[in-house]
């Protein structure tokens, strides 16, 4: 699952992160489908990160992988 989460997650830093400045590392796929990243860039300290992370990319994440419970940032 890791490759596709990883695949996922490339798309995610292309499009969405990357172009305001912030960029993600993926750090780790767990069993039980939790996905650890870590934000970089503008990401870090932002108001906004949290929203981004769970409207955004845990959703995403979601919809193209329903194995993914859930994405949590380190």
């Amino acid at each position: 699952m890791r490759e596709q989460v990883e695949k996922v997650i490339e798309q995610l830093r292309l499009h969405v992160v990357q172009p305001d400045g912030g960029d993600l590392e993926l750090i780790d796929v767990s069993e039980d489908g939790v996905v650890r990243i870590r934000l970089h860039g503008a990401c870090v300290g932002c108001n906004s990160s949290t929203t981004t992370l769970r409207n955004g990319i845990e959703r995403y994440l979601r919809a193209k992988l329903p194995q993914v419970t859930q994405v949590v940032a380190e």
